[in-house]
């Protein structure tokens, strides 16, 4: 029997499906939630930026967020909550993608995006970090759209990816002044 969160959750999200679901809308969502699988997209743009020197720093950075990211919310989190799937709990949900094979909470397409996308967003100009941004929050959104995650489930995604981002940028930058003043002999 859920709870009176994961009703209210349940409810919202059979809400906003109810307002925006539309057919030619479909396909569109469904080829943005699949960008996210496997977190394949910010994947490949973090590979992309390995390749070139002057993206390599940010990509270390954004590899190091992505995968402190997929620790903590993939296999701690998703585990220690165990929260089902919003499909497997309320008939009014609309599934319209297959099956996920892990649990709901929190979003891991959403952590995984948002990490990536704020790293970006922070290291880079913002011509590529406001597009990154951008595909996050569609992403983070599809999931509501094609009936796999709770909007709890998205949020608590996109805010502990936004703080993970932060924390491992701001490591570096310490990282990186720390460096230079035992470089400059300034360091205490």
């Amino acid at each position: 029997m859920p709870n009176a969160l994961t009703i209210w959750d349940g409810n919202l999200l059979m809400e906003i499906q109810h307002l925006v679901i539309r057919g030619g809308l479909t396909p569109v969502m469904k080829f943005i939630t699949h960008l996210g699988d496997k977190g394949i997209i910010w994947i490949a743009l973090i590979i992309l930026m390995l390749c070139f020197k002057k993206t390599r720093k940010v990509g270390i950075i954004a590899m190091t967020a992505l995968i402190i990211s997929f620790v903590i919310n993939n296999l701690m989190l998703k585990n220690l909550v165990a929260r089902t799937r919003p499909y497997d709990m309320f008939a009014g949900v609309q599934r319209l993608v297959e099956k996920q094979s892990d649990w709901s909470f929190p979003s891991g397409h959403s952590a995984a995006s948002f990490v990536t996308a704020v790293v970006l967003f922070h290291e880079l100009p913002r011509k590529y970090g406001v597009p990154a941004l951008t595909l996050a929050f569609l992403i983070a959104f599809s999931r509501l759209y094609v009936g796999v995650h709770y909007p709890l489930d998205v949020l608590a995604g996109a805010i502990s990816g936004t703080i993970i981002a932060i924390l491992v940028c701001k490591a570096f930058e310490q990282y990186n002044r720390n460096k230079e003043g035992l470089r400059s002999g300034t360091h205490r």
